[in-house]
């Protein structure tokens, strides 16, 4: 991942590859003194670094124009810098190009001293210097656990845009099915967009596209665990686990190797040979006890889903590659699949670990026919079992004294849909968020004035047809969002257009889906080390807005004098769609160039800083809680609605990954290491909590 600029906006977003987000945010100003978080610490403003970093070049050159004078004399010599190498080590850090000492020496040649200082330099650049890039991050290889998620998350890629592929086709065969029928058609006749109204699996199809692209994670089955998935891993399909191929079949029971395993490291086994098995309930003989697990073996039941058997089971595929598992004792993965509304699959499927086959035997099923046995017991010394634990869910909401900890009711005293409560188990005596006036809705600086409404597109009551709709034109003409679930992000963009308020259609458009406020149950909670923080009591699914960060609009020049201020937000989807400071690029969107302002805008204040920010110190909602982390679950997205100025544009928070009940949300700072400066002008360092597998350590 690329690390970007200090004031970058950009992400981790949903799709791979993609760069990282900075904000003006820190961990909290209500932290206590041993969260090394003291007053008056703040990330130095971008005009800040680049004067420092000009004092600094100047001083390097005139240090290495004193070098050449105690050298050389009088006659001067030319530096001989590989001038190719030295603009590319700029190139990636953002600094301007030393200036060229020039000489009538025609075969120059570098004094021993200078070639050092100036290949010191072109370090410092980079972030490699042995005193101030001590602690900067190497390039290592993803971990396994990155892997895993950044895999389901080219899945749920593929996945919703099949998803809008199949809404558009619906929405095609609703229109046709208004349209007359004609005259001359004949009895019986079904015209072809009748035929295909239903829609399809699409996540079956995600799965075979990311098949032929060889996009799975682990296409070879393997025995025993897979790197990156731990006991009580959630998937929230079949497919998912397909995808990562931790289970290759999205229907069957029992995924085995087959007889094609019998060269390499597997040639002394007994084939086939299973490897996972999914617990859903599908058989009516099946005993589950946590613990020990009497399995029903494959074949002979009715899929009509009464879950009855029709005929005798067969000892092969499946069956007997479970009997070759007791012959050779090799352990199995067991999942098992729990009833969950919130998952479009109906099931939420939980990785238990591994069990043992310890027998099998043939007999009579409730039904009378044959069915193979198999019974299972969980190897010892895995971590404790996490299906049965409970967790909120869509339901009933808990009242204020079910929850434990409670210290407000609702921080947004009523403004929201759904209170917000507090809750504080760290503190003795707990003590509730204080210092702030919670808001909904973005306050304006009384020296900005807002661009007018922009023209919207001609649609009545919904938007449905990215041909005809003047918005989905500038979103690269289709819609960003798909509707399941109340309207999902696609993936991340450099700007998405949503409909505004001079738009005919209605407030349920597809394409406002980041303006209908919080629709998620949210609390905020105290921590042991990193301030509040925020999480859900509901099921998030990727690519749903969650909230959108509000505090007060203001020009970003009119800050540079607050120094203890944490909750700063700058706005710079301009600088990150020009790939300025190592930002690194989204989706390039076709409706760029039509942005307002885009040809306009002067090159080195966009370089310098965003002309604007969000200032939520003292004015602001739920998101100025949310907390940091190196492996996050949301990203930022820009969002434009009412007006067409991209310096301006709202900034919202979504779901990177299927965010399951009770995990904090968090999203990537971005900070570049020794960013952040003191009022003495030092460099400072924060240690990083966010407890992720590949914490960079350190916050900035």
């Amino acid at each position: 991942m690329v690390v970007q600029s200090p004031h970058s906006l950009e992400s981790s977003v949903p799709a791979p590859n993609n760069g990282s987000k900075t904000v003006k945010i820190q961990l909290g100003k209500d932290f206590p003194a041993k969260d090394n978080v003291s007053g008056g610490q703040r990330r130095a403003g971008a005009r800040l670094q680049a004067a420092k970093l000009r004092a600094e070049k100047e001083l390097l050159t005139k240090r290495r124009v004193e070098l050449l004078d105690e050298d050389g004399g009088s006659s001067r010599k030319k530096i001989n810098v590989d001038a190719e190498n030295l603009k590319l080590k700029h190139a990636r850090s953002g600094i301007q190009q030393l200036p060229e000492i020039s000489s009538d020496r025609t075969e120059p040649k570098m004094n021993e001293k200078v070639a050092k200082m100036v290949e010191r330099a072109a370090k410092i650049a980079e972030g490699l210097d042995g005193i101030n890039g001590a602690n900067a991050p190497h390039v290592a290889e993803k971990s396994a656990h990155i892997k895993v998620k950044e895999t389901i998350r080219l899945f749920n890629k593929h996945y919703l845009h099949i998803v809008q592929e199949e809404e558009k086709r619906c929405g095609a065969v609703k229109v046709d099915k208004k349209a007359p029928k004609g005259k001359n058609a004949k009895k019986g006749d079904v015209s072809e967009v009748d035929v295909k109204g239903k829609a399809k699996r699409p996540d079956l199809k995600a799965i075979s596209k990311m098949m032929e692209k060889n996009e799975v994670l682990y296409p070879e089955k393997r025995i025993g665990c897979l790197p990156g998935i731990d006991v009580g891993h959630r998937f929230y399909s079949r497919a998912e686990m397909v995808a990562v191929g931790f289970h290759s079949h999205w229907l069957n029971g029992i995924d085995y190797m087959g007889q094609s395993y019998r060269k390499g490291e597997y040639e002394h086994y007994i084939f086939p040979l299973a490897v996972a098995i999914v617990l859903s309930g599908m058989y009516e003989d099946d005993l589950d006890n946590a613990e020990d697990v009497v399995y029903t073996g494959q074949g002979g039941h009715d899929l009509t889903g009464n879950k009855r058997q029709i005929r005798d089971q067969v000892l092969e595929r499946g069956n007997l590659a479970l009997k070759n598992c007791v012959d050779l004792g090799v352990p199995v993965r067991v999942i098992r699949g729990h009833e969950s509304t919130s998952s479009y699959s109906g099931k939420v499927y939980t990785y238990d670990g591994l069990y043992k086959v310890v027998q099998y035997w043939a007999e009579k099923g409730l039904s009378g026919f044959t069915v193979f046995k198999y019974q299972l017991k969980r190897l010892e010394g895995q971590p404790t079992l996490t299906t049965s634990q409970v967790q909120f869910t869509y339901g009933r909401v808990p009242k204020s004294p079910e929850i434990r900890g409670l210290v407000c009711e609702d921080i947004s005293g009523g403004q929201e849909d759904a209170p917000i409560p507090a809750t504080n188990l760290v503190d003795n005596p707990p003590i509730a968020p204080t210092g702030y006036t919670y808001c909904k809705s973005m306050k304006v600086a009384r020296n900005i004035k807002l661009p007018a409404n922009a023209a919207g597109c001609d649609c009545k009551g919904v938007c449905w047809d990215p041909k005809t709709c003047t918005c989905a034109r500038f979103n690269g003409s289709d819609f960003p969002y798909v509707h399941r679930d109340g309207g999902r992000l696609i993936e991340a963009k450099h700007v998405v257009f949503e409909c505004g308020p001079k738009c005919g259609c209605g407030p349920s458009c597809v394409n406002r889906a980041s303006q209908r406020g919080l629709k998620y149950r949210l609390e905020v909670f105290r921590t042991s080390k990193k301030g509040w923080a925020v999480r859900s009591w509901d099921f998030i699914p990727a690519g749903a807005p969650v909230c959108e960060y509000i505090g007060v609009l203001t020009r970003t020049e009119e800050l540079d004098s607050v120094s203890e201020n944490n909750y700063i937000f700058d706005i710079d989807c301009l600088q990150t769609m020009s790939g300025l400071g190592d930002r690194e690029r989204r989706q390039q969107d076709a409706s760029l160039p039509m942005i307002q302002n885009m040809e306009k805008i002067d090159e080195e204040r966009s370089e310098s800083v965003p002309e604007f920010c969000i200032d939520a110190g003292s004015i602001g909602n739920v998101a100025r809680f949310i907390n940091h982390s190196c492996e996050p679950n949301l990203f930022i997205q820009c969002v434009l609605s009412a007006h067409q100025d991209i310096k301006l544009a709202r900034v919202v928070l979504f779901a990177a990954d299927n965010i399951p009940p009770l995990q904090e949300l968090t999203y990537d700072y971005g900070y570049a290491l020794d960013s952040v400066y003191g009022p003495d002008g030092k460099v400072k360092r924060m240690a990083c909590y966010c407890g992720a597998e590949d914490c960079r350590k350190r916050l900035f």
